[in-house]
């Protein structure tokens, strides 16, 4: 958030409001929130958009990884060509050559036609490769060279295609870890690093929490006929400030969708919440760790209290399909049934409308 002085302060140095004034030309496309963190990852943004050079966004799930993206891209000289965006980690191993380079027909067994690449399509504008820790270290030699000389050929192909595009990667990975695992090629990494942005998970910008709770209900009016803005009461916005969100703003905006359906009154009370949101700050479910410290939890019970939670985020993320939260959870389904029973979680009781 840019602040400007107030009519009667003192007045800022030329070049100052000048910086200011290159400030105001970022345009954050709805991109919600007033953390210091958030402020951070967009100043970065507005510097990078300025360049051509490679941006790598690293940040859990659901942070909103793809969001700065497209407000690079639509913020730079290349705002007018497309934006292209592939999730290297949704698309098998065998196919993503092809997605993103494209093939020649009867390059392989299905390939009745030939096919462009994203890269191709992407040329004059921007590729967003999102999830690339997931990427095989065999494509990951082709996807470097590619990056390195602007140039490739289609699976299948002999000519070789030059395009002009600026790449922005993303993971939720850590990709260190992964180059010293033997996973992730360490030139790639560099190659992709140069403009490092880190987003925060909204555990640790909470001041972010109600700004995007109101940006999501300004989103519905525009999308929801008749749509009214409900008001948190004092003691429901406790209870969203006190959530830990494992599943981050998207998780948040999946709340606010969901309370605008099933919660008819003009004023959300605390009952209106799921119980793992409402009790996050009671002893039922994790525990901040300052509480732990400060108030005497023991450590098993702070443990406890944590799988509780993990528990009901799998639980109510699966619509309750045991099988399907074991999964999330990576965990053997008896084992989570077990579980479920020795700590009393019940359906209808937890989450009243889910």
């Amino acid at each position: 958030m840019i602040i400007v002085p107030m009519s009667g302060s003192k007045s800022m140095p030329e070049n100052n409001l000048h910086r200011e004034s290159e400030k105001k030309e970022f345009d954050r496309l709805g991109i919600a929130g007033v953390s210091k963190g958030l402020i951070k990852v967009l100043d970065t943004a507005r510097k990078v958009s300025k360049s051509d050079s490679s941006v790598l966004i690293t940040g859990e799930s659901g942070t909103g990884k793809e969001l700065i993206a497209k407000a690079i891209h639509k913020n730079s000289s290349r705002r007018d060509g497309p934006m292209v965006v592939i999730n290297c980690g949704a698309i098998p191993g065998e196919l993503l050559e092809s997605e993103l380079f494209g093939h020649e027909k009867g390059a392989f067994t299905g390939a009745h036609r030939s096919r462009v690449g994203r890269f191709e399509i992407a040329d004059q504008g921007t590729i967003f490769l999102d999830e690339i820790g997931d990427m095989s270290p065999d494509l990951q030699v082709k996807l470097l060279r590619a990056i390195q000389e602007r140039r490739f050929e289609r699976v299948g192909g002999t000519s070789t295609i030059q395009v002009d595009i600026r790449v922005i990667s993303a993971t939720h990975k850590d990709l260190p870890a992964a180059i010293a695992e033997g996973l992730f090629r360490e030139d790639l990494f560099y190659r992709l690093n140069v403009i490092p942005i880190q987003i925060l998970p909204l555990r640790e910008r909470k001041e972010d929490i109600l700004s995007l709770a109101d940006h999501f209900q300004n989103n519905l009016i525009k999308r929801v006929k008749g749509y009214q803005i409900k008001t948190f009461s004092q003691s429901a916005k406790q209870a969203l400030l006190r959530y830990d969100w494992p599943g981050n703003i998207r998780e948040l905006e999946n709340l606010i969708e969901r309370i605008s359906v099933l919660v008819e009154d003009r004023n959300i009370e605390l009952h209106d919440l799921p119980e793992y949101i409402a009790n996050a700050s009671s002893d039922n479910t994790s525990v901040p760790v300052e509480s732990v410290l400060n108030n005497g939890i023991g450590f098993n019970e702070a443990v406890d209290q944590y799988q509780r939670s993990l528990i009901l985020h799998a639980l109510n993320e699966t619509g309750w399909v045991k099988a399907r939260a074991a999964d999330l959870l990576k965990m053997n389904r008896t084992t989570l049934v077990e579980r479920i029973k020795k700590m009393n979680i019940d359906q209808e009781r937890v989450t009243p409308f889910f």
